[in-house]
């Protein structure tokens, strides 16, 4: 006898059978983001909540929020306060910052 499987609101069920059948978990993180000084300005967003695959790092953040906008070379990244790499992993519930480079004198 041929099974046949029906995708019914993100559950499998067994057309001769009800019991459910496991469906792959897609593992998603959420993340804050938010964007400072001119580069707020020049984005016209100050902030923003994103849900994010997880194994996501900073770079992916920026391309996942701003799609084909290119992050200025001198553009800062921080997780949680903390100066890190584009390459830098983020975890659920982080804080991700980008901001122009800070001067002082």
């Amino acid at each position: 006898m041929e099974s046949h499987v029906r995708i019914t609101s993100l559950r499998a069920y067994n057309v001769h059978h009800s019991n459910p059948i496991p469906l792959p978990q897609f593992d998603t993180m959420t993340i804050q983001v938010r964007f400072f000084a001119s580069l707020c300005e020049r984005l016209g967003v100050s902030g923003l909540q994103l849900t994010i695959d997880a194994g996501a790092t900073v770079a992916d953040v920026w391309r996942q929020a701003l799609g084909e906008v290119q992050a200025p070379a001198n553009v800062l990244a921080a997780v949680n306060l903390e100066y890190v790499d584009f390459s830098a992993p983020v975890s659920d519930g982080d804080e991700v910052a980008f901001f122009p480079p800070v001067t002082g004198g």
